[in-house]
């Protein structure tokens, strides 16, 4: 078996093609890809759930709007935290007020997006967070199955931006990140939402 070159951090963005509903005009952040599989969460669907509802003591630190998101359709019952820790870039060292590689409670996933731990007392994380989300479940492929689908051409990579994360406006993210491009990626941000329609 050939070995994985490692996605995490970066987007999958699906592709108009992509025929699956869980996934249509899906922006997926991967946080983790290796040869056992891959785990990202949906960054572009809000539910109606606020935060508070949910996991009150963590409200105040998320962004707008300050709702969970559907992470993907594994897991629904269980809550992830990915939040922005501003300053913490590619292979940046800790000050004395981080420990290790970014604040306790939080762990890098790539640049300074990392996952956060749900259970730590937020007051741990609140002065070094710059934005915080919540997932409700996630995206999960097994061995080879993100492979597979990248050959079918079901998804774009592009590197991902902090501010995707917190993005303000997610039901426009599809189309900012395919925007962004410097390539013929930017002209698919213009695909109508129902082709039959032209």
């Amino acid at each position: 078996m050939s070995e994985v070159s490692s996605l995490t951090g970066r987007l999958l963005v699906a592709t108009p093609a992509l025929a699956d509903p869980n996934f249509d005009r899906a922006v997926v952040l991967l946080l983790d890809h290796d040869e056992e599989g891959s785990l990202g969460v949906i960054l572009n669907r809000p539910t109606p759930v606020g935060v508070a509802d949910i996991l009150e003591s963590w409200a105040a630190l998320a962004g707008e709007p300050g709702v969970v998101f559907q992470g993907g359709p594994v897991s629904l019952d269980s809550a992830l935290g990915v939040a922005v820790v501003p300053g913490e870039g590619h292979g940046a060292t800790g000050s004395a007020a981080v420990a290790g590689d970014g604040p306790l409670g939080w762990r890098r996933v790539h640049g300074a997006i990392g996952l956060v731990d749900l259970e730590a007392p937020p007051e741990l994380l609140a002065a070094a967070l710059g934005s915080l989300r919540i997932f409700a479940g996630y995206a999960g492929w097994g061995p080879g199955q993100l492979e597979d689908e990248l050959v079918e051409g079901a998804w774009y990579v592009v590197e991902s931006e902090p501010g995707d994360v917190s993005s303000p406006d997610p039901s426009q993210l599809w189309r900012a990140v395919l925007r962004r491009q410097r390539n013929e990626l930017a002209m698919v941000a213009t695909y109508p939402d129902d082709p039959s329609l032209n």
